[in-house]
C-alpha cells in the first residue's frame, strides 16, 4: 500500500484506521532482518521480493534467519517460473522447453530472459535473474535439491497445461482435472516450503507424510480461482471445472448473464463448498508447525484465503470483477494470526459461521454447505483441546524431568557427601594410629 492511498483508503474508512494503529503499535517482529550483514545480490533479491510480491514480502523478512534468504530465493524462482507461464505472448515452441528445462538454468551462472513482452509486470526479474542464481547457488545443498526439485514439478505441470491451451482448449472438464492444475500451480510450493520448514527442524515430519502440504496449496489456489472468475473469463482462460458448473448453466458463458444470476450463485456456492474440502487439513498442518515466524508465514495466508471465500460466497461481484477483502479486515486477520493456533482456530470458525449464515436453503447444496461448516468447526474446537492437552503435557513432561535431574542431583551430592566424610575418618583413624 502506498503512502497516498492508504491515506485517502483510511480516510473514507475511519474505523479501521484502529487496526492499522494496533498493528504497527503491538507487532513485533521476532526476527529482525539485518541488512547490513547482507551480500549486494541478496538486497537485490529482497528489493525484487517486495517488487513481486508486496502482500507476502513483510511476512517473508521476518522469518527465522535460516530460511529468510532460502524461501526469498525460492519464492522468486518460482515467481520467474510463473511470469514465463502467464505471458501469452511467448509462443508454445518457446515456452514449453522454457518451463521444462527451467530448473537447470538455476545452475546457469549469468542466466537471464529477455522473452518477454514490455508490458509484463515481472520483466524485470527475468531480466536480471542472474541475482537470484548468484543467491540460490550459495545456500545449503540441501535447500538447492528441494527447490529444483519443486521447480522441475511444477515447471512441467505448467508446461503440460501451456500446451493445452495452445491446442485451443482452456477449459477444465473434471474436478480431479482442476485439483491437478491447482496442485501444479499452488500443491507443489507449499510442498517445497513444507521440506524446507521440516530440513530446518521448525516443523513435524508429519507434514510430509501425510502430505498436509498438499491442502494447503490446494486451498490457496482454490481462493485465487474463485476470486479471479471474472478476470480469467476475460483473458480467455477457465478455471472452473465443467463437472460443476454444467449441473447449474448450459453454457460457461452463462454464469455472466443477469437472468442466470441465480444459477451462478449457486454454482459459485458449490465451487466454495469443493474449496473447504481442504480447511481441516490446514488447521492440521499450522499445529505441527514449532517455530513462531514460520506458524505466521504459514496462517496470514489461510486465514486471508478463507476471508475471501466468505466473500466470494453467494456474492453476485464475482461475476464483474476480482474481489478483495478491505485493508482493514486484513490487517486484522494478521494481527490475530500472528498468535497461536486457537486464534487462528477462532478466526476460522468465525468465516465458517458467517458462511452459513449466507446460506440459500434454496440452494442445490444448502445442506452440503451446511454439514461441512459444522464439520470444520467441531474439528477445530477438537484440535484446540488436542494442542492444550499436549502442550500441558510437554510442560509436565519438562517439571518432572526437572524434579528428576534435582533428585539425582541430591542424591549424587549426598553419596560423595559420605565418600569424603569417610575418607577424612580414615585419615583422621590412622594418624591416631
Amino acid at each position: 500500500m502506498g503512502v497516498a492511498s492508504d491515506a485517502i483508503y483510511f480516510a473514507f474508512h475511519p474505523s479501521q484506521l484502529g487496526v492499522l494503529v494496533k498493528w504497527k503499535l503491538r507487532h513485533v517482529p521476532f526476527h529482525k532482518r539485518n541488512e547490513t550483514q547482507e551480500s549486494a545480490t541478496a538486497k537485490i533479491c529482497f528489493e525484487f521480493l517486495h517488487q513481486t510480491g508486496r502482500s507476502m514480502s513483510p511476512i517473508i523478512k521476518q522469518l527465522h534467519p535460516e530460511l529468510r534468504l532460502p524461501v526469498c530465493v525460492f519464492y522468486l524462482i518460482l515467481r520467474g517460473l510463473d511470469t514465463i507461464e502467464d505471458d501469452t505472448s511467448i509462443p508454445l515452441v518457446i515456452k514449453e522447453p522454457l518451463l521444462r528445462s527451467f530448473k537447470d538454468h538455476l545452475d546457469q551462472d549469468g542466466w537471464t530472459f529477455t522473452g518477454n513482452r514490455p508490458e509484463e509486470k515481472d520483466r524485470a526479474l527475468l531480466v536480471q535473474f542472474d541475482n537470484i542464481i548468484t543467491e540460490f547457488r550459495k545456500l545449503k545443498p540441501a535447500y538447492q535439491a528441494i527447490m529444483k526439485y519443486i521447480t522441475d514439478k511444477m515447471g512441467n505441470g505448467m508446461a503440460d497445461f501451456a500446451r493445452k491451451a495452445t491446442l485451443g482448449d482452456v477449459s477444465v472438464d473434471s474436478v480431479e482435472e482442476y485439483d491437478l492444475y491447482c496442485w501444479h500451480v499452488a500443491g507443489c510450493v507449499g510442498e517445497g516450503m513444507t521440506r524446507l520448514f521440516v530440513e530446518a527442524e521448525m516443523g513435524e515430519i508429519s507434514l510430509i507424510n501425510h502430505s498436509l502440504y498438499r491442502s494447503m496449496g490446494l486451498h490457496l489456489q482454490n481462493n485465487n480461482v474463485i476470486r479471479d472468475l471474472r478476470e480469467d473469463f476475460d483473458d480467455g482462460r477457465r478455471f472452473w471445472p465443467r463437472e460443476i458448473w454444467s449441473k447449474h448453466v448450459d453454457n460457461f458463458e452463462d454464469l455472466f448473464e443477469p437472468k442466470y444470476l441465480r444459477n451462478a450463485l449457486n454454482c459459485s456456492s458449490e465451487m466454495v463448498l469443493n474449496g473447504l474440502k481442504y480447511t481441516c487439513d490446514c488447521l492440521s498442518y499450522l499445529a505441527a508447525l514449532r517455530e513462531q515466524s514460520v506458524f505466521n508465514f504459514c496462517a496470514i495466508p489461510q486465514t486471508m484465503a478463507l476471508a475471501t471465500l466468505e466473500l466470494c460466497f453467494r456474492n453476485p461481484a464475482i461475476f464483474e470483477r476480482s474481489v478483495k477483502i478491505a485493508k482493514g479486515e486484513a490487517l486484522q486477520l494478521m494481527v490475530e494470526s500472528s498468535q497461536d493456533l486457537e486464534g487462528v482456530v477462532k478466526i476460522f470458525c468465525r468465516y465458517v459461521r458467517r458462511i452459513q449464515q449466507k446460506n440459500d436453503p434454496e440452494d442445490p447444496n444448502f445442506l452440503r454447505i451446511n454439514v461441512a461448516c459444522e464439520e470444520i468447526e467441531r474439528f477445530a474446537e477438537t484440535l484446540v483441546l488436542k494442542s492444550v492437552k499436549l502442550a500441558k503435557k510437554k510442560t509436565e513432561g519438562k517439571e518432572h524431568q526437572a524434579g528428576s535431574n534435582s533428585g539425582q542431583v541430591i542424591a549424587t551430592l549426598a553419596v560423595a557427601s559420605i565418600f569424603v566424610l569417610g575418607v577424612l575418618w580414615l585419615m583422621a583413624h590412622r594418624s591416631l594410629l
